[in-house]
């Protein structure tokens, strides 16, 4: 059964409070195997039986909006798509030093050539994007309340759901996570 990582959207935010042991019994309660959680901003480790990656993301929406009674939108990477998440280089050394945070929005489906445009205009002095496959990257050179760029505009701009985590967050749970694979 392979280990794979859900990265929630509208995890305690927003008025949104959910406990951890919540979380973990509605995942539990789908059959889900080895449920942990990391961090209290909706990650979720677990192990699956399906293989149909976007089948099992729509269930589990639909066991949140049932437990949960809103909407809470799943993102599912297995623990490889994660390492390549966290080892990616985005930007060079001199472009991060330049930066106060790095951030990666997680998407379900690839951006278009045409969706990446869009998201690359939303580009500024104090925001810097980088896409790649179902992930963009977001470099914030000030602190990120400073900043323009939202993740309701974002959506807009991308006309989908997204959530957004800090890269280290990601390369926290690659260390932890690859190594027992």
């Amino acid at each position: 059964m392979p280990k794979l990582i859900a990265f929630l959207r509208a995890i305690n935010v927003g008025g949104h409070n959910v406990t951890m042991a919540r979380l973990r019994e509605l995942f539990e309660d789908l059959a889900l195997k080895d449920v942990e959680t990391f961090i209290a901003s909706g990650n979720v480790i677990f192990r699956a039986r399906s293989k149909d990656i976007r089948a099992l993301e729509q269930e589990i929406e639909k066991q949140l909006l049932r437990g949960l009674g809103y909407e809470v939108k799943a993102f599912l990477r297995t623990v490889p798509e994660v390492a390549t998440i966290a080892g990616y280089k985005p930007f060079n050394k001199s472009q991060l030093i330049s930066g106060t945070a790095l951030n990666v929005a997680f998407l379900s489906d690839p951006v278009s050539a045409e969706v990446e445009k869009s998201v690359m205009a939303l580009t500024t002095a104090v925001d810097d994007f980088h896409v790649r496959g179902r992930e963009v990257y977001w470099l914030c050179r000030t602190k990120q309340s400073d900043s323009k760029f939202s993740n309701a505009r974002f959506e807009k701009t991308l006309n989908a759901r997204a959530t957004w985590r800090n890269v280290n967050t990601v390369v926290r749970l690659a260390a932890k996570y690859v190594s027992l694979e």
